[in-house]
């Protein structure tokens, strides 16, 4: 395993020992261990995303968006 020394802020080694000292967690190794995979998992940190570094996941949601209005094809009849 890993070993990482880290500063971290004062109001996120409280909320550690607050989340240890409601027995979230067993001790603070457990609860940093836990709250990091969390926080990976949610990034979601991939070797291939498949995004360009920079782009935006609301512009890539939005392009991959299709507006049927904005179909030009001649042989698409017009239906209700």
């Amino acid at each position: 395993m890993s070993e990482i020394r880290l500063d971290l802020p004062d109001r996120i080694d409280t909320e550690i020992d607050r989340f240890v000292n409601q027995g979230e967690f067993i001790n603070r190794d457990e609860a940093i261990e836990e709250l990091l995979t969390l926080g990976l998992t949610a990034f979601d940190v991939d070797e291939d995303t498949g995004r360009e570094p920079g782009e935006d996941l609301f512009t890539q949601a939005t392009d991959d968006q299709h507006d049927p209005a904005a179909d030009t094809d001649p042989e698409d009849e017009y239906t209700l």
